[in-house]
């Protein structure tokens, strides 16, 4: 079985396309797998002594209702997409890494007893038993340290608990071997969305706190950092694909014709007939929804001990493509919104696509470009 794991740190790149742990990766490459709810995508990368190359990238279309809320169901269908985007991409190896995020994936700030991080992590079943809600025998348990402290007149470190279903890990890995890849981590995509996009110049609590918001079909991952350690990730079942519906629903639209108008419209509510003014209402109201929905994520860190306001969001994902969204999560938190770029610190090699094609693909290449990140240990 793969164990739940990941790199030391959250943000492996160096200023000489280094690890940052000490680790010189030059010669090394490493693949990220993508498992969504509506496509499988990949990214392999070349580390050398003087950057990271993106080499190539691809992705492929899964059937409705292969994946469900970033859940794998029907590991035949998802097997067969990943052979394909292996057959069209023409990827180096079949080792990957493979994220995970869905409804049975939980993070949590805790605080253990003081430890050395190997016995932590050795007794940590015994530790959390009441802290998540699942079984412990039935979840992979990891723990990311972050600082410590004194709480109650004894010596604990505060840090992050990751709660993963095990059948859900399973099951999804079932459909990465299936395809006859071999995944040699798995990753916590909201870590992978991390590594892609942190800026790491500054380092700890001195740093400003930056939202990360990787918006995909139906799951959203919200990462706050500073300098690229992580201080809270949430995550929602929501995304591009709920405002597709939205359209159909309210529109009597396909899903085809309700994406176009998406894809066309924006969250605007002007349009040239009265059908597309509807659908404009009905994006614009669903954005300002999941707006909203990332500010309660927001303010709850807020008001958390130890939280505080973020200074600035970063948006990417397939998701983010919604125009008008930045403007709306910027409106609502009153906060600066910028775009994430996966690939401004990548060296664009032999990768087949287009400059317009690379613009295209690059917010939803954020979760692949990090979890090839996190693969060169």
């Amino acid at each position: 079985m793969t164990p739940l794991t990941w790199p030391e740190r959250a943000h492996p790149r160096g200023p000489t396309g280094c690890s940052g742990r000490g680790i010189d990766v030059a010669g090394r490459t490493a693949i990220g797998l993508d498992i969504g709810t509506s496509g499988v995508r990949a990214a392999e990368l070349v580390f050398g002594k003087s950057g990271i190359t993106l080499e190539k990238f691809g992705q492929v279309a899964l059937p409705a209702g292969a994946v469900r809320d970033g859940e794998v169901i029907d590991v035949a269908s998802v097997a067969e997409a990943i052979k394909q985007l292996w057959a069209h991409t023409k990827f180096s190896s079949k080792k990957v890494v493979v994220g995970v995020a869905n409804q049975k994936v939980l993070v949590r700030a805790v605080s253990l007893p003081a430890a050395p991080l190997d016995e932590i992590k050795e007794t940590l079943a015994y530790q959390v038993t009441d802290q998540i809600p699942m079984a412990v025998e039935n979840a992979l348990l990891d723990f990311y340290p972050l600082d410590e402290a004194e709480e109650g007149g004894r010596q604990v470190v505060r840090g992050l608990l990751v709660a993963a279903a095990r059948d859900m890990v399973t099951t999804q890995l079932a459909a990465v071997q299936q395809a006859g890849l071999t995944p040699h981590m798995v990753d916590l995509t909201a870590f992978a969305v991390l590594r892609s996009l942190a800026d790491n110049d500054s380092l700890g609590m001195g740093a400003p706190l930056e939202a990360l918001i990787d918006v995909g079909a139906r799951v959203t991952n919200i990462v706050l950092h500073q300098g690229g350690v992580p201080r809270f990730v949430r995550i929602l079942q929501m995304g591009g694909q709920d405002v597709t519906d939205a359209v159909a629903d309210r529109t009597g639209s396909s899903q085809a014709e309700a994406e176009e108008l998406k894809r066309e419209l924006g969250m605007s509510a002007h349009g040239v007939d009265p059908d597309q003014m509807a659908a404009g209402r009905v994006m614009e109201a669903a954005g300002k929804a999941f707006a909203e929905q990332v500010r309660g994520s927001l303010d709850f860190y807020a008001a958390s001990p130890g939280g505080q306001q973020v200074d600035r969001i970063v948006l990417t994902g397939g998701g983010s493509r919604l125009g008008g969204l930045a403007e709306a999560l910027q409106e609502v938190n009153r906060v600066e919104v910028t775009r994430g770029h996966a690939f401004s610190d990548l060296t664009l090699g032999r990768t087949g696509l287009t400059p317009e094609q690379v613009q295209f693909v690059e917010p939803a290449a954020s979760v692949p470009v990090g979890l090839a990140l996190g693969g060169v240990a």
